[in-house]
């Protein structure tokens, strides 16, 4: 563009043309035009001009003319150009692309990299600028709550002790107390605001709780007891007609300040009767401790309830020192799946139907948790005792955990229950090098009368469902757990499994073969036996399932068949027998009378008999040559079992080189061996309870590989035969022994 002498500067040009004209002429030969008012033209030209117009253009004629004949002129217009141009296109898009930088550069006459510079310095400086506006407001709220905090502390530092009245020493308090404290006044307030609901639309007010709540050092567990006065006299006709576990849900949200309430009271009475001694607990036979029921209603006087006319008391105490920590006992004891596990020759089934605490911090000391369960003997002729009760775990300062158990029957619509748990639990004592020293109290109250004549010594000494049994179990599954983890086995015998990873396989899949069998034992009502003779105490009882879609069993009906008996021969002599590979031939039909060798040894425990093993059945029957038959036994000071399954060769394989065994099919059968009474009379065996063994025989066989055939009558027939067969078998081998 040629520039012309004394070239005017026109409103509806360009910001580029203006810029050009006012650069390169001279600055007097410059001269501004002014619009006419009428004239529409610069509206179409650009929105400088309008911008001009809208700013007076005449009344400020004056003041531009003086600028043009002025020096700096052209360095003023261009920057102002510059600024409002890239302001208005920066409000509309700070990120622009290459070719609106390229645009923008060409309008105003820069280069794009100067374009693409002055938007990121206009980006930092907007970014600075909030950043510090931000500032500013985190600056105002900071002082707000310093000043907010301030006043706590000084209203922290005038609080006074509800209970003496003297400064309250907050600042010692931990933070789990705190919570503690807080989370018992707002359960206190809710109690009351329960009771007041009772007494308005009940018309019967629960007169206990502001007892309970305003005397925590005397907690009484007298929730409800007026409930049992209906009932007191009522005692069912047959044993385990309900199932109690399936028809209980969980507690209600006014039951549950109740059941808090309830679970304090019964961890004291708890932690009350594992220490104390005499007059309280008095020396029993065996060097068993005895409850002395007068010192115990005179030191408990209100507990839960009187006792219902037809039940009747047990209770027992008992301590032992375990080869495992308390961490670990904790929480085997809170977890309901590990609990079952661990102790599933006692505990059939078992469910928690609401967790009300999970505990503080990051433990289980305040966990709180609503759970039925159902307690067994391993024997089709014990009833089983169900159980809906609170669990409450709590670390004490000393350090020492506690669990405890107490029923939650009172709760119920219709209170019926056959056995009542009283305060049960044990405390749990760290020792050095991993070791813990359990104090178990059991203290039940149940109708028994449904116990066949066979165990009932064995019940009445409480070794059936006491104490001794629970510990005894504990102590049997710590050594076993040990066992499991252990790294440094010798190599010295064959039979010995020194592979780690073989190990754990093969111990999971014996745990899993001896829970499938005591599961399948015992007078569960989830069980359905049926007796096929009425001879007396010899009766075997049998049970149909149907197996499918279950990798750890073989597809098809499976018929299981139990039967319990007593011999005049001491549990010890009756164990040896039946786990010893060499006298196997003696009983077990199915052999045909094969040299049995074992192949494959796993130790998990002081007791020698306490081991798990895998038998090889070298039968004259070539079919039958290649049978594996593994074979757990266990045994402690309050029972026995020897219990096996036949597995097969490849699966076996897979699980001695470290393979999941959750996929190896097992039918397990096996032997309970329980002592007839608490001990020796000293005058030889001569009747049941003088030194004699339960024994209960039981097997699982698969009669059928289609799951929807029908059972055959001749197929009970033939497993009646075989497990009477094997009866007479064990009788006549273990009583020419003793004699």
């Amino acid at each position: 563009m040629i520039m012309r002498p004394n070239q005017v500067l026109k409103p509806w040009m360009l910001p580029r043309e203006m810029i050009r004209i006012l650069t390169r002429e001279p600055k007097r030969s410059v001269t501004i035009a002014i619009p006419s008012v009428k004239s529409r033209r610069w509206k179409r030209k650009s929105f400088f001009s309008y911008y001009v117009y809208m700013c007076h253009w005449v009344s400020v004629y004056k003041k531009l003319k003086k600028l043009v004949q002025s020096f700096f002129f052209g360095e003023l217009i261009f920057l102002w150009v510059f600024v409002t141009l890239f302001f208005r296109f920066f409000k509309e898009c700070p990120h622009p692309d290459d070719k609106q930088r390229k645009e923008l550069s060409r309008e105003l006459g820069l280069e794009p990299l100067q374009v693409k510079f002055w938007f990121q310095n206009k980006r930092t400086q907007m970014k600075a600028q909030h950043e510090r506006h931000e500032n500013a407001i985190l600056k105002a709220e900071n002082e707000k709550l310093r000043a907010e905090n301030n006043r706590y502390k000084e209203a922290l530092s005038n609080a006074t002790c509800p209970n003496c009245g003297g400064p309250a020493a907050l600042g010692e308090m931990s933070f789990d107390e705190q919570h503690l404290r807080i989370e018992n006044s707002r359960l206190k307030e809710e109690i009351d605001r329960i009771s007041g609901i009772a007494a308005k639309y009940v018309g019967k007010p629960l007169t206990t709780f502001p007892h309970l709540s305003s005397h925590l050092h005397s907690r009484s567990l007298d929730i409800g007891s007026s409930n049992f006065g209906t009932q007191s006299g009522f005692v069912g006709e047959m044993y385990g007609g309900g199932d109690l576990l399936r028809s209980v849900s969980g507690p209600t949200e006014a039951d549950k300040p109740m059941i808090v309430e309830l679970a304090v009271a019964a961890m004291e009475e708890l932690i009350r009767m594992a220490q104390s001694g005499e007059p309280l607990w008095v020396p029993g036979e065996n060097s068993a401790e005895v409850l002395n029921e007068d010192e115990y209603l005179r030191t408990f006087p209100r507990g839960i309830g009187p006792k219902p006319l037809g039940l009747r008391s047990e209770a027992s105490k008992e301590s032992a020192v375990v080869i495992m920590n308390h961490v670990n006992l904790v929480e085997i004891l809170m977890d309901v799946n590990q609990w079952s596990s661990v102790f599933c020759g006692i505990v059939s089934r078992a469910m928690t139907l609401e967790v009300l605490s999970t505990g503080v911090a990051g433990n289980y000391n305040g966990a709180l948790q609503v759970m039925t369960a159902e307690f067994q003997v391993p024997s089709p002729l014990v009833p089983t005792r169900e159980n809906y009760f609170v669990r409450y775990c709590k670390q004490h300062t000393d350090g020492t955990w506690a669990v405890v158990d107490v029923s939650l029957d009172n709760l119920l619509p219709s209170p019926m229950s056959k056995c009542r748990r009283r305060p049960s639990g044990c405390l749990i004592q760290e020792l050095p090098n991993g070791y813990s020293k359990v104090t178990w109290v059991e203290h039940v109250e149940v109708d028994d009368r449904a116990v066949h004549n066979l165990y009932r010594p064995l019940v009445n000494s409480g070794l059936a469902f006491g104490a001794k049994r629970w510990v005894a179990t504990l102590d049997r599954q710590c050594e076993r757990l040990a066992s499991s983890m252990a790294n440094n086995i010798p190599a010295g015998d064959l039979c010995v499994i020194t592979s780690t990873e073989g190990r754990k396989s093969m111990l999971k899949l014996a745990e899993r073969m001896v829970t499938s069998f005591c599961t399948g034992v015992g007078a569960s009502t989830a069980h359905a036996w049926t007796t096929l003779s009425a001879t007396g105490s010899d009766d075997v009882r049998v049970m149909t399932r149907k197996s499918m879609d279950d990798p750890g069993r073989p597809p098809g009906i499976v018929l299981s068949a139990a039967t319990s008996f007593w011999i005049p021969v001491p549990p010890k002599r009756v164990f040896d027998f039946l786990r010893d590979e060499n006298s196997r031939s003696e009983w077990d039909i199915l052999s045909n009378g094969g040299l049995v060798q074992e192949m494959a040894h796993i130790a998990n425990g002081r007791d020698p008999g306490n081991c798990v093993s895998l038998l090889r059945v070298n039968s004259a029957n070539s079919s039958q040559s290649n049978m594996l038959i593994l074979q757990e036994s266990c045994s402690d000071a309050t029972g026995s079992y020897v219990i096996y399954a036949p597995v097969d060769i490849v699966a076996m394989n897979v699980v001695l080189s470290g393979g999941d065994p959750d996929y190896v099919a097992l039918l397990p059968s096996g032997f309970a061996i329980l002592p007839d009474g608490p001990g020796l009379n000293g005058g030889g065996i001569l009747e049941i309870g003088s030194g004699g063994s339960l024994l209960t025989v039981a097997f699982q066989i698969l009669v059928d590989s289609v799951p929807t055939a029908k059972l055959s009558l001749g197929s009970v027939a033939t497993v009646s035969s075989l497990i009477k067969c094997t009866v007479e078998r064990i009788k006549a081998a273990v009583m020419c022994d003793s004699a």
